[in-house]
């Protein structure tokens, strides 16, 4: 099982007149293969509990565990997909995605065999002695998901990693995320503020209140998806226009609405 569990998770920064709480006694469980993408208010602590999953933070009380285990700190069985590409820019597209692997100390046989798996699944082919700056944004992010995939991680902790993206190359980004997820299914921590991307990718879509972070409520979304058939359209347009869609975006933008201050402004 590789499921993520965050139990009365708390988490306090600063000290004195600088103290405030980020996260109040937030609670949720990402099944083990299940996608779940959390959208919230800027500063609501969404992605601190992506970083907790990561072992990148640490509750302040509570817990936060995966696979049943207490994170202390980060491991092989979860990788991580941040908004900036993170590549060595000194590194071509096979180096990059080998990396994790040589600090892994997998043997160079079977290294060699993941890698052109992973390359292949994002579709890398022919671009593997390029550099990251002869690559689009859109290719390097496939570069990053390609790295994480390649060390056959159980949990994907995946921070807006489309944010950076133009909109047409974030929705071509979005299709193959659940292309890959379909063939090579994974438990998915999804942080995004696109509330459509949340509706297309996700099983269950979590909405966080304003700071302190906690939840507000939880949309599920994959009995909606099975019951109007969404995977039969092979475009994100296509979905967009479907009634079912239409509704439960505009369900949880209201909830986002709620929480909206135009101090923010």
């Amino acid at each position: 099982m590789a499921d993520i569990v965050l139990d009365g998770v708390s988490r306090v920064f600063g000290h004195g007149d600088k103290r405030f709480v980020a996260l109040d006694k937030v609670s949720y469980t990402v099944a083990d293969n299940e996608f779940v993408a959390v959208v919230g208010p800027s500063g609501c602590g969404k992605t601190t509990c992506m970083r907790m999953a990561a072992g990148l933070e640490f509750p302040t009380s509570g817990t936060c565990k995966v696979g049943g285990k207490i994170v202390d700190r980060p491991g092989p069985d979860r990788a991580v997909v941040f908004q900036q590409f993170a590549l060595f820019p000194w590194k071509t597209v096979q180096q990059n995605i080998d990396f994790g692997l040589r600090s892994l100390n997998v043997p160079r046989s079977e290294a060699g065999d993941r890698i052109a798996a992973s390359i292949k699944l994002m579709g890398l082919e022919g671009y593997e002695a390029a550099y990251p700056h002869q690559l689009s944004g859109g290719m390097q992010q496939r570069v990053a998901i390609a790295r994480a995939y390649v060390l056959n991680p159980q949990v994907l902790l995946m921070d807006e990693p489309f944010g950076a993206l133009d909109a047409q190359t974030r929705t071509v980004m979005q299709e193959e995320l659940l292309r890959v997820g379909r063939i090579n299914p994974r438990t998915v921590m999804f942080i995004t503020h696109a509330v459509e991307e949340a509706v297309y990718l996700a099983d269950r879509v979590i909405v966080m209140t304003r700071r302190p972070g906690r939840i507000k409520e939880t949309i599920d979304v994959k009995p909606v998806r099975l019951a109007e058939k969404w995977d039969n359209y092979e475009r994100i347009e296509d979905v967009m226009d479907l009634e079912s869609f239409v509704h439960l975006r505009t369900r949880i933008w209201r909830l986002l609405r709620e929480q909206h201050d135009p101090a923010d402004h």
